[in-house]
C-alpha cells in the first residue's frame, strides 16, 4: 500500500504526510490505509484493521493526531495538533502501542485471538 499511496495523484492524499510517515521505519513497517482523508496505520494487512495506533488527519493546513483506542462517546481522543507532517509523525511514534511491530497477514480479529491465547 505504501507504493500505491506514494505514487497516487489522488487529491485527497497528502503526499507530504505520506512521505513523512514512510521515512520512519516503525511506521513504514505498518499497513497504511486512508479513511476520510486520514492516514491510519494497522498492525495487520487485512480488514478489519487494528485501531490501536494514532491517526493523522490534515485539517486546515495543520495535522490533527487522534487516537480511536481511547475515544470518547463523541469520537476519537485528541493527542495533539501540529503545524507540519513531520511533527505529527513524531506524535504518532511517541504513542505507538508497546511491542508494535511489523504488520502481519490477517485481520484485527486474528490478532485479538492470538493476543488472548
Amino acid at each position: 500500500m505504501w507504493t500505491i499511496y506514494r505514487q497516487t495523484t489522488a487529491t485527497h492524499v497528502d503526499h507530504d504526510l505520506i512521505e513523512a510517515a514512510y521515512a520512519e521505519p516503525q511506521l513504514r513497517a505498518l499497513f497504511p490505509f486512508h479513511s476520510h482523508r486520514s492516514l491510519n496505520f494497522s498492525r495487520c494487512t487485512g480488514f478489519p484493521y487494528t485501531h490501536d495506533v494514532p491517526v493523522i488527519t490534515p485539517v486546515d493546513g495543520k495535522y490533527r493526531v487522534t487516537w480511536w483506542k481511547t475515544r470518547s462517546p463523541h469520537g476519537p481522543a485528541d493527542i495533539g495538533e501540529t503545524e507540519n507532517p513531520h511533527d505529527a509523525v513524531a506524535l504518532v511514534l511517541v504513542h505507538l502501542p508497546a511491542g508494535c511491530g511489523p504488520a502481519v497477514a490477517g485481520t484485527a480479529d486474528d490478532l485479538d485471538t492470538s493476543d488472548s491465547a
